[in-house]
């Protein structure tokens, strides 16, 4: 759901390595929540003064295509472009992959490769489609990628999320026919139309993507368990920069843990992407065309959860996101992250979670644009790398990441002890959803929720801590904070989410702090600690429903 390198300019062109990660100013080590919108969850108090604006120096000899680009709008785009072409002739780690069959070659007579599309929506960017590719050129074979299009009935089910995802799929189904790769849309679950899929069009390997959330897991073994024994399946981490089982073969207690094992792999494994190429093998039986409004129209979503009109979906847009905020609000990313008010995070959090724009893409181009704003390309790079990598060690190595009882022992312990304190407020789901309570602030970040499917880091602690204190139980706290956060914001049902509400409620990646009523020894906030933090009046009038 949310988005840390250090005052040294000399870091954004060297490689990570953990000592200099070592040296990080305290607050980039602080605890952080909610990386949706990549920044603004930091707990310090320290104030420092803004670094100079990105870009802002005269060009280098070496540069002069790149500040030249910059003077226009698109600039980005066509840097990356370049930049890929630069490695096309990279080759691919294969840390990045594992077999999750026993056969490990292509079957001998098939017609073709498919990638198996799940959480990393595009093209370009995409290790697991480049690796597809490589595989199909090498055997001189078609390429075809796939999704298979699910709609759970349930509330989470809504038109915002579904109409993003489409729209970003329609985008990707474009850049496949330029480049003569086959995409298809398959509708129903993963284990029930892909085998059969794969069989009907002869196909000799399936390659996919990662994710360590339950329902995924459970596509991905439904399908083992029915696709040929004699057709290999592989898995290739794009979502993360260091693949999650490189990075730590266990669950990790927290950030402080995780970060040097990250770090040291990160020389090795933050590297340019190659391009995906026009394919020069085409399929004999193409795909069937998609009509995409009516699909669209056709699904059995909740219509009333409408799109926010900020966030445009697809590849594009998110490019077009990451070099606004290079361009304008990178420079304060490190002093005003933590203010509501001010615009200063970077927002790529529904096209990272979607996979619609590359993580890595994003730290490579930070990190190479951002070298008048160190301090703020530290503190950014913690939150979009480590933090948002530690998310997906929890979820992958904890069953139980979205229960009060995948919590640590301390934590389980503190909030049992405290489940019957007298709670000052009660409020029922419904309230809660409709900003109904007596904290305008409280209901200004629910009602931006509600309404933009955003809400700001800092604000999405403050949010669910409060959820902890005006609910009956824990567990009703952590189940209420997951169903809004889910149905909402653009960027929910993501490791980010669970990981924010269990740190919120449940002192995930915490540590026990003073104990008091409800809280026990979970790290408390409150309203007066806003106060202190940003002028929480303008954020209650532009946002607090008048009626609350």
């Amino acid at each position: 759901m949310l988005l840390r390198v250090w005052k040294r300019s000399h870091l954004l062109t060297a490689p990570i390595t953990a000592p200099r990660l070592a040296r990080l100013p305290s607050q980039a080590r602080r605890p952080t929540l909610f990386f949706s919108s990549f920044g603004g969850a930091t707990m310090s108090e320290k104030k420092r003064k803004a670094p100079t604006a990105a870009g802002g120096k005269e060009p280098s000899a070496k540069q002069p295509k790149l500040e030249k680009a910059e003077k226009a709008a698109g600039w980005l785009q066509s840097l990356v472009k370049q930049q890929r072409e630069d490695k096309k002739d990279s080759k691919f780690n294969e840390k990045r992959q594992r077999f999750l069959t026993d056969t490990k070659k292509i079957k001998q007579g098939s017609e073709g490769v498919l990638y198996w599309m799940q959480r990393d929506q595009r093209v370009q960017d995409n290790w697991a489609l480049i690796r597809a590719q490589q595989l199909a050129a090498k055997e001189e074979l078609p390429l075809h990628v796939c999704f298979c299009l699910v709609v759970p009935k349930s509330e989470l089910s809504t038109l915002r999320h579904y109409a993003f995802l489409l729209k970003g799929l329609q985008e990707v189904a474009k850049d496949c026919k330029q480049l003569n790769i086959q995409f298809h849309l398959l509708r129903g679950a993963p284990g029930e139309v892909l085998p059969g899929f794969v069989s009907d069009r002869a196909l000799g390997a399936v390659v996919t993507d990662f994710s360590p959330l339950r329902e995924p897991q459970q596509w991905l073994n439904d399908v083992k368990k029915k696709l040929s024994k004699d057709i290999p399946l592989i898995q290739v981490d794009a979502h993360n920069i260091v693949p999650c089982w490189v990075a730590s073969p266990k669950l990790e207690y927290s950030a402080r843990t995780i970060r040097g094992k990250i770090t040291n792999l990160l020389p090795e494994f933050l590297t340019d992407f190659p391009p995906v190429e026009k394919h020069q093998h085409a399929a004999t039986r193409t795909a069937k065309p998609v009509d995409w409004d009516q699909t669209l129209a056709s699904l059995d979503v909740d219509r009333t959860v409408g799109e926010p009109q900020w966030a445009k979906p697809g590849s594009e847009a998110g490019m077009a996101m990451l070099e606004s905020f290079i361009d304008v609000r990178l420079k304060l990313f490190a002093t005003q992250r933590n203010d509501p008010n001010m615009a200063a995070l970077s927002q790529l959090s529904p096209w990272i979670r979607f996979g619609q724009l590359s993580a890595q893409r994003v730290a490579l181009q930070v990190r190479r644009c951002g070298k008048n704003a160190s301090e703020s390309v530290a503190a950014f790079i913690e939150e979009l790398v480590v933090r948002r990598e530690l998310t997906d060690n929890f979820c992958f190595y904890n069953e139980k990441y979205d229960k009060v009882e995948g919590a640590y022992e301390w934590a389980q312990k503190t909030l049992k002890d405290h489940a019957k304190d007298k709670r000052e407020f009660i409020y029922t789901q419904e309230q809660l959803e409709k900003a109904q309570t007596h904290d305008k602030l409280w209901n200004g970040a629910q009602y931006q929720m509600v309404v933009e499917g955003k809400m700001h880091g800092f604000l999405r602690m403050y949010w669910a801590k409060k959820i902890l204190e005006w609910t009956r139980s824990p567990e009703e706290a952590l189940s209420t904070a997951l169903y809004l956060n889910d149905r909402y914001e653009l960027d929910g049902q993501d490791p980010n989410g669970f990981v924010g509400c269990m740190w919120s409620i449940c002192g995930i990646h915490d540590q026990g702090w003073a104990e008091r009523p409800v809280f026990g020894k979970i790290r408390y906030m409150n309203y007066k600690g806003c106060l202190r933090k940003f002028k929480v009046a303008q954020f209650e009038r532009k946002y607090c429903p008048k009626k609350a």
